[in-house]
């Protein structure tokens, strides 16, 4: 079994079999982008947030490599302002669903079926899909999963909409980087739960997005092709099981079992000398 899940694990961390098309999701009236299969009827779907300075172009071979899997995933290019709104970016996840669900794609043989949904964050992004999540859960193209990819401090704070989710989730925390005094990974996990926590070896935490990142000069990393790799093989089998049913995946969307590179991380036992250690680090001058 373990040798399975590394065999489908380093499969995944490639790119799918899928030739990918993109399109404007300014057709809809929302700024934003959407990759998709080349073909496909009743696909599953996403919606991606985006880390704070950062945009929906700082995500495109991630969206690219979950429609090469099969999966369409649609991005809004709002909320990039240095002051952004995660009830605002929440807002547009939520239309971008119901925008993919909605209409026929590309040349009209791409379709999304509405109980195959899901939303996606990164860092700010990430808290912004858990406030999506808890606001469309009971309503008619309500998300089936959840993935929050180092998801970081906002406010209002996210901790509230999660602890009303039901929708299933995986959560993935860099606990060994010093800037993750701005995650709230384990505070969503405490109160979220139907979600799980992995804590991810060796990545960090600002890595997914790529090229060259003008927030660098305020101490976030930039790109970090080993984390990019981690993270789009993760989130990709646990979508293709949890949104496209696909059975061959089942692995990385159960909590008992350890995945290369992310065990399961118990949320309420946090030590507290880590704890004190990165806030050391991180005020040293």
């Amino acid at each position: 079994m373990v040798a399975r899940t590394k065999k489908l694990f380093a499969a995944l961390t490639r790119r799918g079999p899928h030739r990918v098309l993109r399109g404007d999701l300014a057709f809809a009236g929302l700024p934003g982008v959407v990759y998709t299969p080349e073909s496909g009827m009743n696909l599953a779907g996403v919606a991606f947030g985006h880390d704070w300075l950062a945009g929906a172009d700082r995500y495109r071979e991630t969206l690219e490599h979950l429609a090469s899997w099969g999966i369409v995933a649609a991005a809004p290019a709002t909320e990039t302002s240095l002051a952004p709104s995660v009830l605002n970016l929440a807002f547009d996840l939520g239309t971008t669903l119901d925008i993919i669900a909605g209409v026929r794609l590309g040349p009209g043989k791409i379709s999304v079926h509405p109980t195959k949904l899901g939303v996606v964050g990164h860092g700010f992004g990430g808290s912004a899909a858990v406030f999506a999540a808890a606001g469309m859960q009971a309503g008619p193209h309500g998300p089936k999963a959840l993935v929050a990819a180092f998801p970081t401090v906002t406010t209002p704070a996210a901790q509230a909409p999660a602890s009303s989710l039901q929708v299933p989730g995986l959560i993935l925390a860099d606990p060994g980087d010093p800037m993750s005094l701005r995650s709230n990974a384990v505070e969503l996990a405490r109160v979220w739960r139907a979600g799980t926590l992995r804590s991810l070896k060796k990545v960090k935490a600002g890595g997914l997005i790529e090229g060259r990142r003008l927030a660098r000069v305020v101490g976030l990393p930039g790109a970090d092709r080993s984390t990019q790799k981690v993270v789009r093989a993760l989130m990709t089998g646990y979508l293709l099981h949890m949104l496209a049913g696909d059975k061959t995946y089942r692995d990385f969307a159960d909590p008992e079992v350890e995945l290369p590179k992310a065990p399961t991380m118990d949320p309420f036992a946090d030590d507290p000398v880590d704890l004190e250690n990165k806030v050391v680090t991180l005020l040293k001058p």
